[in-house]
């Protein structure tokens, strides 16, 4: 873990942790290092917080996503199964009642997203992960992709589809976020 000085057009000096445990300070170009080290020293304690609290969410976020092996091919072809049982019949009922039907579905093991769609190709694509959580979060991910095949972003008109489709996205996007604790960033 270090602690790294970046000197950039800002007014104030400002710190963050990274992932990695490591402290970003950002400083004014022109700035004294005494006086960014005073700053530093200042922070210390909460320096020492933030990266525990850090590293306490990684190994949440790891410990959720462990629950799943997905290392050999013969695990990724169960879980690619027991998926596609689970979203083949939600596909199915609320692409005809939302009046699209997607290309292609795609199931990957990618922990940076619930899922994704390609508006313009009209392709779906589901993390296999979603085997984690409950049926009505893994509806949610399917309504809130195939609700992208007729809003492209997360504007008023997306959220008004998901309003109309799935009613309880909001209860089951916090749900999603509470079993998981650090969540993906897409159909949240």
């Amino acid at each position: 873990m270090a602690i790294i000085v970046t000197y950039r057009r800002t007014r104030r000096l400002s710190m963050r942790i990274a992932q990695n445990g490591d402290v970003r300070v950002s400083a004014p170009i022109g700035l004294a290092k005494r006086e960014v080290e005073a700053f530093i020293e200042k922070n210390y304690e909460w320096m020492e917080a933030a990266r525990k609290k850090v590293a306490n969410r990684q190994q949440q976020r790891h410990d959720f996503y462990a629950q799943l092996p997905l290392d050999t091919p013969a695990q990724r072809r169960d879980a690619t199964q027991r998926l596609k049982t689970i979203v083949a019949p939600l596909l199915q009922r609320h692409a005809s009642e939302m009046g699209v039907q997607p290309a292609a579905v795609t199931f990957r093991r990618t922990i940076s997203r619930w899922g994704s769609c390609n508006h313009r190709t009209r392709r779906i694509s589901l993390s296999l992960y979603l085997l984690l959580l409950p049926d009505w979060c893994i509806e949610h991910v399917v309504v809130h992709e195939l609700a992208h095949l007729l809003v492209p972003n997360h504007g008023p008109a997306f959220y008004a589809v998901m309003d109309r489709h799935f009613p309880r996205w909001r209860e089951a996007r916090a749900e999603t976020r509470r079993l998981c604790k650090s969540q993906p960033t897409h159909s949240q």
